[in-house]
């Protein structure tokens, strides 16, 4: 019987210590041009206090002229690796690993913040959410190529910098994402079409990856359980891509769901419990690979119950390790603690329905923790959001978006 305490073995040799991730948040801690902030050393420092496996970065850009959302970290080359190492090496504490995301956004970038928008297909995101977004060029193959490549010199870096591992950000209706999908990769090359061909390019950019870190080094992947929109990535090709990636070698599948069109990663379906432990059961009997799976762990039963029942080899903790920095800290000692995670909301309903206040508020708790300060989800928000609004500005807040 598998508990939060036990460790883990990968396929590549690395030992996890238990069995307790923080799965990407957006920290939006990268100066201008693109280095990690000391505060990303002292939160995940802070974070490795409490004795947890595995934390996974927030998104690590892999070219800095296709930028998610302002503040991200871009690592493209050595410029700023000393940065990068002083946040491994803080974040790596008391057995801790700390794994680099790595991300290209694709299309799914605020309009006005990069120079132009690429995607699988020129299809631009549909109404009202579409406003937000500029309309993507198609890449080329040649492009194609080159964005491999810029992946697999990222993970590179990310080991010469100290990280334990890298994952590939597949999930969430990014790039990759992007491809895995009918709806939004509409190609009729050797990248688009088939659902074969749809995975191509994820399964390139792991292989390149692979080979730029070597076979004992974590290479992870973040996959959607499905889009949960019509005509996106389905539970069934989901699973295909499981068991391609477990063939491949893959170290460890953290299991997702939703896109910024649907993000069911950040509200589930209504049901308690883990969002896609369901889903997850069904990959880990076929995967070939450790599955991991994030969202909607809130308490130390439902974290018990994922992995003694087989639905899981770790469990994803984001938003209760940010209202409590230790709550993976009391798990592990067997403490009944329970995360009474919640909407943020402020009450203007633009900023509510956006979500982007909810974003902005939990960065800000992230800086607070990094500075070792409190924080308190009952807050008066609106004196939150004037001190948000000081810091961000205006227009922050209504183009920010989840990680």
């Amino acid at each position: 019987m598998t508990t939060p305490q036990d460790p883990l073995t990968l396929p590549c040799g690395t030992v996890l210590p238990n069995r307790l991730l923080k799965g990407a948040m957006s920290e939006g801690l990268g100066t201008s041009d693109g280095a990690p902030r000391p505060e990303l050393g002292a939160l995940y420092g802070r974070w490795a206090e409490s004795g947890i496996g595995l934390l996974i970065t927030g998104n690590v850009m892999i070219d800095a002229y296709a930028l998610g959302e302002p503040g991200n970290v871009v690592l493209e080359n050595d410029r700023h690796l000393a940065e990068f190492h002083d946040w491994a090496v803080r974040g790596q504490r008391s057995h801790t690993q700390v794994w680099m995301q790595l991300n290209h956004p694709g299309k799914q970038a605020p309009r006005g913040l990069n120079r132009e928008t690429v995607a699988p297909s020129a299809v631009p995101f549909e109404g009202s959410f579409g406003r937000a977004f500029d309309p993507p060029r198609e890449l080329t193959v040649a492009e194609i190529h080159d964005l491999t490549w810029r992946f697999a010199t990222a993970a590179g870096l990310a080991k010469r910098a100290g990280f334990g591992g890298v994952q590939i950000h597949a999930a969430h209706g990014y790039l990759h994402s992007q491809f895995l999908s009918p709806k939004h990769n509409i190609r009729t090359d050797d990248y688009g079409g088939s659902p074969e061909n749809r995975r191509r390019f994820l399964l390139e950019t792991f292989a390149a990856v692979r080979a730029a870190v070597g076979p004992r080094f974590p290479v992870s992947v973040k996959l959607n359980s499905s889009d949960f929109v019509r005509g996106g990535l389905s539970e069934e090709e989901s699973l295909d891509v499981v068991q391609a990636l477990g063939a491949a070698g893959c170290d460890l599948i953290e299991i997702s769901g939703g896109t910024y069109e649907k993000p069911m990663m950040m509200i589930g379906q209504g049901e308690r419990g883990g969002f896609f432990a369901a889903f997850s059961q069904q990959a880990r009997n076929i995967s070939g690979a450790p599955i991991g799976v994030t969202g909607g762990f809130r308490d130390l039963s439902t974290i018990r119950e994922a992995l003694q029942s087989g639905a899981a080899d770790m469990v994803g903790l984001g938003r209760p390790l940010v209202l409590d920095p230790d709550f993976a800290g009391r798990v592990l000692r067997g403490e009944p603690v329970s995360s009474e995670v919640g909407p943020i909301q402020t009450g203007v309903k633009a900023l509510d329905q956006s979500s982007s206040f909810e974003t902005l508020w939990h960065e800000d708790a992230l800086r607070r923790i990094a500075r070792g300060q409190q924080v308190n989800p009952d807050e008066n928000m609106v004196l939150a959001l004037l001190r948000i609004a000081g810091r961000t500005g205006l227009k922050a807040l209504m183009e920010k978006r989840r990680a």
